[in-house]
């Protein structure tokens, strides 16, 4: 089992681990503990680099795999056996430019379920741009107008992201857990993380966050489309 050190501190940039497991045929590692983010909930694996015995290996992506994070590195050196100690080192920028795009998500999503009751539909996101579908029968450029500045308010009301990582029966105590149509949360799962916009929204997420709303900076509403009866897509822009 991987320890998931971005869980509680995503602004962690650089750590050491030691290798646990070789992937041969993916040319991947297993380590004890990681700081990049696998992917899931939308959010893009990270990306960087590792550092052995002299060397730098770049890391072009992380997967979860039975509770291990496999990170995939480059073809061009052998990989470092089990035993090895290595530090790892994110492509900060685009972690936090990630971190910023997934709590503008999140605020987004915040709002929508406390102004229009709509739940989340589906989602996906790259540096400083995302989508997300909501279940709303129409939608128009009033609303969307509407929503746009209303999430720039919470954005400048520069609200805390608390993170806290609670017992199952305890997190599902919590109304409104879940924002999506269909609960993706696996059953076995005995530790639910959950992601906090103080006085705006909390729910499951697994996903890396900055620390206040204000790190997102101005979120811009680019585009919408009906992606069905009761299904409409949101677009949204970060600044850089």
């Amino acid at each position: 089992m991987t320890e998931l050190l971005y869980q509680q501190d995503s602004y962690l940039q650089t750590f050491s681990a030691e290798v646990v497991a070789v992937d041969e045929e993916r040319h991947g590692l297993v380590l004890d503990r990681t700081a990049f983010y696998p992917g899931g909930g939308g959010q893009p694996p990270d990306t960087g680099t590792l550092e052995y015995n002299g060397g730098v290996y770049r890391v072009e992506c992380a997967y979860s795999a039975q509770r291990q994070v496999i990170h995939i590195l480059d073809l061009t050196a052998p990989l470092p056996p089990v035993g090895a100690a290595v530090l790892g080192k994110l492509d900060w920028e685009r972690r936090y430019q990630l971190m910023r795009t997934h709590t503008a998500m999140h605020i987004l999503c915040g709002v929508v379920f406390r102004d229009y009751g709509a739940l989340v539909t589906g989602g996906d996101m790259e540096p400083l741009k995302g989508r997300m579908d909501f279940e709303f029968e129409t939608m128009h450029k009033e609303l969307v107008t509407t929503i746009e500045e209303a999430v720039n308010r919470e954005v400048a009301n520069a609200r805390q992201v608390r993170v806290a990582i609670l017992p199952r029966e305890e997190a599902f105590q919590i109304p409104d857990l879940i924002r999506t149509k269909i609960n993706l949360l696996p059953a076995g799962i005995r530790q639910v993380r959950v992601v906090e916009i103080v006085g705006l929204d909390m729910q499951a997420d697994g996903g890396a966050h900055v620390r206040n709303t204000s790190e997102v900076g101005h979120i811009r509403v680019v585009d919408y489309k009906s992606k069905g009866r009761i299904n409409k897509r949101i677009y949204i822009e970060l600044e850089p």
